[in-house]
């Protein structure tokens, strides 16, 4: 089952398959989320997902049971 992936403020959709990790979409859709330490423990990928509350992309993969998401990218001048 495809999931609707929305990212802002790019304002770019893209589907995506359950299970699948939120950075894989990211880079299919062209869009750029920054990374750290790829383990969760620096936030330096934290995101939004209105559906959801705050998460590390680094580690999230896309959720069953959500037709869509809406994820918020964040500025961070420190990454």
């Amino acid at each position: 089952m495809a999931v609707s992936v929305h990212f802002i403020p790019d304002n770019i959709t893209i589907e995506a398959e359950i299970g699948e990790p939120l950075l894989t979409v990211a880079e299919r859709a062209g869009v750029d989320i920054p990374t750290g330490c790829l383990m969760g423990s620096c936030h330096a990928c934290e995101v939004e997902v209105e559906e959801m509350g705050e998460l590390c992309a680094c580690i999230s993969c896309v959720p069953p049971g959500y037709p869509q998401l809406t994820v918020n990218l964040f500025c961070d001048p420190t990454w």
